[in-house]
């Protein structure tokens, strides 16, 4: 893309303004908490479903935040005394964040959502316009709005391929299963708006950013500024394109295009590459470019194909010297995604003859592939000097308590201590029963015993169990003070077992408690 599309968007060259715009936007309560409270849940909601009417109407007064909700959000002129009163409008209208509409009104030029980060802090996230809200389907939305055939200046001319959208559930799902543990270097690849490398920024000394869109790397400096985070190394390229071979990461991050669609028609979301090739080719890239014991955390589509095990495939995605973890978070047929994916770029709204015959399309690729459904989940690596490295894959579409970046922590720290522990070494170590872990018993009412006994965890990845009584009571008793093997014995003297057979057969229950999250080892 020429340089000549980037020119309709604001500067990254003047701090001083974008300072002075991030102090207005905050001083007005332009935030995630102040959009809610003037708003309300109902109308939020709405917008994410690019509904603006409920937003237009709770804004119909004059207070600074109603302003730049019309102003920001629903891409609404409005009068440029008002805004002065506000913003630095004649500021912002000479780097670009601001364009006259009309005799006496000003627009903006990008759509700026307000983003709660993770510990309170106040972001915001840029995008072209009618991104913010309702997807790459908004821009087209949007359109209708204004009245006009494609978006205003600051978007993509009547073309659509190369978009960057802001906040979406895909965003905020990689940014909560990230773990967040200080590190020297983090990548994101595919940046987008921003997002990753804003969160980022908080726990790594130092960020690159990577996008095939140049489109996307200066919107995401504008995110960064204008949420107050440092400035990130910003790359153009595809995937691991622009990295040099001698550079490592403690943390790689990517919400990468992983749509599988037939040609690459819209940029932030379609790879470009066959099937699900480009996931395939990020995660097994991914290896060589991680630092011992470091991270690489992904969204990814997988293929169903006809004759395949999909797990077996997955796994032939990863790399060597790798541990991963990888979950199927839901799995749809092909005409349940193709119809999701034709709808998030609008194609249901418009000429009925192009869209069948992008339908067609979509159907026409997933049959030559032999695609029976399409999976998607999240993909963690880590990097390990293991000589027998870890491969799970699972299918898990229960809810989940987000954020759950110290839960993948955790799982890949128990997998190394189970490695590293023999079922001696087991039963000689120190075991706590993990926060807001239940039982469950299950049994005719009145029978002495219970048919059988379910642990189930209120944190995390909400799992659930079944145990033996011996298992049972085993994990009600560990508080980290005996040994595995001395409440093992306990428990034999009291059902009147052998001590010996049972250390022998419950070592593998133990294992199956510590790998789930039941049981953690004691200091």
């Amino acid at each position: 893309m020429s340089n000549s599309g980037l020119a309709t968007l604001p500067s990254t060259d003047r701090p001083d303004v974008t300072a002075r715009l991030r102090d207005a936007l905050l001083a007005a309560s332009f935030t995630a908490d102040g959009l809610l409270e003037l708003l309300g849940a109902p109308a939020y909601a709405a917008l994410a479903r690019s509904e603006t009417v409920p937003a237009l109407r709770a804004t119909r007064g004059d207070t600074p935040l109603e302003v730049l909700v019309r102003l920001f959000l629903l891409q609404q002129p409005v009068p440029h005394a008002r805004v002065a009163g506000v913003l630095p409008a004649d500021a912002c209208l000479e780097t670009g964040w601001l364009v006259p509409a009309g005799s006496d009104e000003v627009a903006a030029t990008v759509d700026v959502r307000p983003y709660g980060g993770p510990d309170g802090e106040d972001w915001f996230i840029v995008s072209d316009l009618g991104c913010a809200v309702g997807g790459s389907g908004g821009v087209r939305a949007g359109a209708r709005r204004r009245g006009g055939d494609g978006p205003r200046p600051g978007g993509v001319g009547s073309r659509e391929e190369t978009v960057v959208l802001g906040v979406g559930g895909a965003s905020t799902t990689l940014a909560g299963v990230t773990v967040r543990t200080p590190v020297g270097a983090a990548l994101d690849i595919g940046t987008g708006s921003g997002i990753q490398a804003l969160h980022a920024a908080r726990h790594a000394t130092r960020v690159t950013a990577t996008d095939v869109n140049p489109r996307a790397l200066h919107i995401a400096a504008l995110t960064l500024a204008l949420s107050g985070a440092p400035a990130a190394d910003l790359r153009q390229g595809s995937l691991f394109q622009p990295i040099r071979d001698d550079e490592r990461y403690d943390l790689i991050v990517s919400n990468p295009p992983f749509v599988i669609s037939p040609g690459a028609r819209l940029t932030y979301r379609d790879g470009g590459m066959g099937g699900d090739d480009l996931c395939r080719t990020l995660v097994q890239q991914a290896g060589a470019r991680l630092n011992p014991g470091g991270f690489a955390q992904f969204l990814a589509n997988w293929q169903h194909v006809e004759g395949e095990d999909w797990q077996d495939r997955l796994r032939a995605w990863v790399p060597g010297g790798c541990d991963a973890w990888i979950v199927q978070r839901g799995v749809q047929d092909v005409m349940q995604y193709a119809e999701l994916w034709l709808r998030d770029s609008g194609d249901h709204r418009g000429d009925t003859a192009e869209y069948q015959a992008r339908y067609d399309a979509w159907l026409d690729e997933f049959e030559a592939r032999k695609v029976q459904g399409v999976g998607f989940g999240w993909i963690t690596l880590r990097r390990t000097d293991a000589a027998e490295p870890s491969i799970t894959v699972e299918e898990w579409p229960h809810p989940v308590e987000q954020p759950l970046g110290d839960t993948v922590l955790a799982h890949f720290e128990r997998l190394a201590y189970l490695r590293e522990h023999d079922d001696a070494a087991l039963l000689a170590g120190h075991f706590r029963l993990a926060a807001e872990v239940v039982q469950e018993q299950v049994g005719l009412p009145g029978a002495e015993d219970p048919e059988y006994v379910v642990l189930r965890q209120n944190r995390g990845m909400r799992r659930a169990t079944r145990v033996d009584t011996v298992g049972a009571g085993f994990a009600g008793v560990c508080d980290g003070t005996l040994s595995a093997g001395r409440i093992l014995d306990a428990i034999a003297q009291l059902v009147g077992e052998d001590p010996v057979l049972l250390r022998d057969r419950t070592p593998a229950q133990i294992r199956l408690l510590v790998g789930q999250g039941f049981l953690e080892p004691a200091p």
